[in-house]
């Protein structure tokens, strides 16, 4: 079965953006490439929500290369991606579900809270690494908006970064 990873860059005080989606705090370190790089070397799809898409659309990053980008969007135009990422309308759940027990690699849940939440709530995630900034930002974007449910954690690996960064990796304990 695939692994399904959550992830990101987070301020202190759990924050994925800032309130206008700025992210102009994150600290790119040659430590933090090296941790991307290898991280990226494991993973063949890449899922995200339509708000991080957008965000990343407008960065001039609208798909990865190498990997199956798929965007979760009720109200995008089946061909919003130009063909770079396939919009999806389905249960992100159900569909998540069945890409973990199709043959490939590691599942990247990218940028957004909400669809993390839902497939957290579904029992389909089953790492978390975080890569902790030292500043608060007070409000923005949430790195995981309210759960269903608990959702307990065992810690695989902790390590300081440059520039006061520090990098969680957890396993989800099912």
């Amino acid at each position: 079965m695939r692994k399904v990873t959550y992830g990101a860059g987070v301020s202190l005080d759990n924050y994925l953006a800032g309130v206008h989606d700025e992210v102009d705090w994150l600290r790119w370190t040659e430590d933090v490439a090296a941790l991307t790089s290898a991280f990226w070397a494991g993973i063949d799809t890449v899922v995200m929500g339509r708000r991080t898409w957008e965000v990343a659309a407008r960065a001039g990053t609208p798909a990865y290369p190498g990997v199956r980008n798929y965007v979760f969007s009720r109200t995008l135009s089946p061909h919003a991606g130009g063909g770079a990422v396939e919009i999806v309308r389905d249960d992100a759940a159900e569909f998540v579900g069945a890409l973990k027990v199709e043959h490939g690699a590691g599942i990247c849940v990218m940028g957004g809270g909400q669809l993390a939440a839902a497939l957290f709530d579904a029992g389909l995630i089953d790492e978390v690494g975080v890569n902790i900034h030292p500043l608060l930002l007070g409000a923005g974007l949430p790195f995981c908006p309210a759960l269903v449910r608990r959702v307990d954690l065992e810690l695989i690996e902790a390590r300081p970064l440059k520039e006061d960064c520090f990098y969680l990796l957890y396993r989800v304990r099912h």
